[in-house]
């Protein structure tokens, strides 16, 4: 088992910028990749970015393309978001999740492990 745990979200004005961050415990052996999605209410859950724990490979989905950045900090097992000139649109729960391969999915239904999410509100 791997607990993840999310924080960092918040309110702010679009054009702002946050930075959340995502904590892995347990078995963390088992990370081979983490990933981070976002949920609006009534949406789907959707891909935002993902990152190889060990080479720091990353993929991004298109929406959020030169404005968020991912990265991990392997020693304190924890992988961070970086978002900015964020947009009402961003508004959504961000949640991390752990991938038990080295792929990069963006299927939310491959990953194995989710943390209970973090609320981010841009308004305009």
């Amino acid at each position: 088992q791997v607990q993840l745990v999310e924080s960092g979200g918040g309110l702010v004005q679009a054009g702002g910028s946050l930075r959340l961050s995502c904590k892995a415990s347990g078995r963390t052996s088992s990370v081979y990749a983490l990933g981070w999605f976002r949920q609006a209410p009534g949406k789907d859950r959707d891909f935002v970015a993902a990152i190889q724990w060990d080479s720091g490979s990353t993929r991004y989905a298109d929406s959020v393309k030169g404005r968020f950045s991912i990265s991990r900090d392997n020693a304190k097992n924890t992988v961070f978001l970086q978002m900015n000139s964020l947009k009402p649109e961003d508004t959504a729960v961000y949640y991390c999740a752990v991938h038990r391969t080295s792929f990069l999915y963006s299927s939310p239904g491959s990953y194995a492990y989710w943390g209970q999410g973090t609320q981010v509100t841009v308004s305009s």
